[in-house]
């Protein structure tokens, strides 16, 4: 499995793509059971049908939030396309698996999109304060997000986050 893709150029240093832990063949299997083509599920949940054809042959990652809509669309969870095991979680992980992007979660979290980031990276200091914060704001336990931050922090150099 590979990690996020670079950031979206038009986007400064925000990442939106869902690389690490995306499955092609999970969406392509939640999609034929719901019984839908892929020109059906991308008029539902409002893309394109060639992106979802691109997604689904690995040619390319999804957007968080686009990706989230087509979740919406198949009445299935996130998590049933982007699969990283808790113990493996990076904060980053946690964002994407609940459908937000940094600018999202930081306005929920009331934190800058920059400190989202250096946070996902390891990067920044996380305050107790901004520990609390995330966690609610991704309705998940601190300790799990204090153990995302500290792999993010102490991992291999080159590692993406």
């Amino acid at each position: 499995m590979s990690s996020y893709d670079a950031p979206v150029p038009s986007s400064g240093s925000v990442s939106r793509r869902v690389l690490r832990g995306f499955s092609p063949s999970a969406l392509t299997e939640a999609r034929t059971r719901a019984g839908l083509t892929q020109g059906e599920l991308a008029r539902i949940a409002g893309v394109g049908r060639t992106t979802l054809y691109q997604w689904e042959m690995g040619v390319r990652s999804p957007q968080v939030d686009v990706l989230a809509s087509v979740a919406r669309a198949l009445d299935i969870s996130l998590s049933e396309l982007v699969s990283v095991p808790v113990d493996e979680r990076f904060p980053g992980d946690w964002r994407v698996l609940r459908g937000l992007t940094q600018p999202q979660l930081g306005v929920a979290a009331g934190i800058s999109t920059t400190m989202v980031g250096a946070i996902e990276r390891g990067e920044a200091e996380l305050s107790e304060q901004t520990a609390r914060a995330l966690a609610d704001a991704l309705s998940v336990n601190e300790t799990e997000l204090r153990a995302a931050y500290r792999r993010a922090r102490n991992r291999p150099t080159g590692t993406p986050a």
